[in-house]
C-alpha cells in the first residue's frame, strides 16, 4: 500500500487576514497615485491604471494556483475595482 498525501485544511482565517491587509495597501496604492496622477492630467491616470492592471493580470493568474500567494491575489485582485470606483466617485 502506498501512503496518499491528504491535503491540510484551508487556513480561512490566517488567509482572509492576509487578503484583508493586501486590499488595504492596494487599494491605498491605487488611490494615491491614481489622484496624484489625475492632477497633472485624467487621461494620464487612466493610462497608469489601465498598464498596471494589464501587467499585473498574468501574475494573479498564476499567483491564485498557489498556496499562499492565492489570498495576496485575491486581495489585489478585489482591490483594484474599489480603488477605480473611490477614483470614479470619489
Amino acid at each position: 500500500m502506498s501512503a496518499t498525501s491528504v491535503p491540510s485544511p484551508t487556513p480561512w482565517s490566517t488567509g482572509l487576514s492576509l487578503a484583508a491587509f493586501v486590499f488595504a495597501m492596494t487599494t491605498v496604492a491605487f488611490v494615491a497615485i491614481g489622484e496624484v496622477l489625475a492632477d497633472i492630467h485624467p487621461a494620464v491616470a487612466v493610462l497608469v491604471n489601465i498598464v498596471a492592471v494589464a501587467g499585473a493580470a498574468p501574475t494573479l493568474l498564476v499567483w491564485r494556483r498557489r498556496a499562499v500567494w492565492r489570498w495576496v491575489a485575491l486581495g489585489i485582485a478585489t482591490a483594484v475595482p474599489v480603488a477605480w470606483a473611490v477614483l470614479l466617485f470619489g
